[in-house]
C-alpha cells in the first residue's frame, strides 16, 4: 500500500479511537488507513517503531481484529 500524503514519512500509523497501530507498508486494506487520515485521528510515533507504539499503549492491528471506537483523548 502507498503511504498517505500526510504521513508519507511514517511507517506505523496509530488510530486514537481504537488504540491500534497499523504497519502501513504491510497493510492491504487501504480503506482503513484512508478513514483514519480523513477523520484526522491518526498518530505517528517518534521514533517510528513498533516498540515505541507499544510503549504508548498501542497494539498491532491484524486483519479481522476489532476494537470498539472511543472518543480520542487528544
Amino acid at each position: 500500500m502507498e503511504r498517505p500524503t500526510k504521513f508519507e514519512h511514517t511507517r506505523f500509523l496509530g488510530d486514537k479511537r481504537t488504540q491500534l497501530v497499523y504497519d502501513v507498508d504491510n497493510w492491504e486494506d487501504a480503506a482503513v488507513i484512508d478513514e483514519i487520515v480523513a477523520a484526522e485521528i491518526g498518530l505517528c510515533f517518534g521514533p517510528d517503531t513498533l516498540v515505541e507504539a507499544r510503549n504508548r499503549g498501542y497494539t498491532l492491528a491484524t486483519p479481522g481484529k476489532i476494537r470498539r471506537h472511543l472518543k480520542p483523548r487528544a
